[in-house]
């Protein structure tokens, strides 16, 4: 899956956005552009869902969003595919990176249980990154 030496493995994973009203968001992806539920979980403000686009990559919804401008902007980061988190979050640092979260085992609980490890970190211009390996 790809051929980025320096960060291993490499490619588009997701975009995540933080969305107003989950329920309408979610609907305009999976009935009006064909976007496919490949994990949900949560309750109300912590609702979430992976929409695959067709490819393998993904759109990632967030609840909780609200009206009016967005500090945060609606996009929460971009998400890169790796086969090595820990190697990735490595390159970055060295590459001069804010490291916001090292690599991290997590099991997302939803409608299927999603074993991953990922990392976060800051580009330049403050822009969120996470490295997301399958586990």
């Amino acid at each position: 899956m790809g051929n980025n030496e320096k960060i291993g493995g490499g490619g588009f994973h997701h975009v995540a956005l933080r969305v107003k009203n989950f329920d309408e968001s979610l609907k305009f992806y999976v009935d009006g552009l064909g976007f496919k539920p490949a994990i949900t979980w949560g309750e109300g403000d912590n609702r979430a869902a992976m929409l695959d686009t067709g490819d393998g990559n993904f759109i990632e919804l967030f609840a909780g969003g609200t009206d009016g401008p967005k500090p945060e902007g609606v996009i929460l980061h971009i998400a890169f595919r790796t086969d090595n988190c820990d190697k990735a979050i490595e390159q970055a640092r060295k590459a001069g990176a804010e490291i916001t979260m090292e690599p991290t085992d997590v099991e997302i609980k939803g409608s299927e249980t999603l074993p991953i490890r990922v990392g976060f970190c800051k580009g330049p211009d403050g822009e969120v990154l996470e490295f997301f390996q399958y586990r």
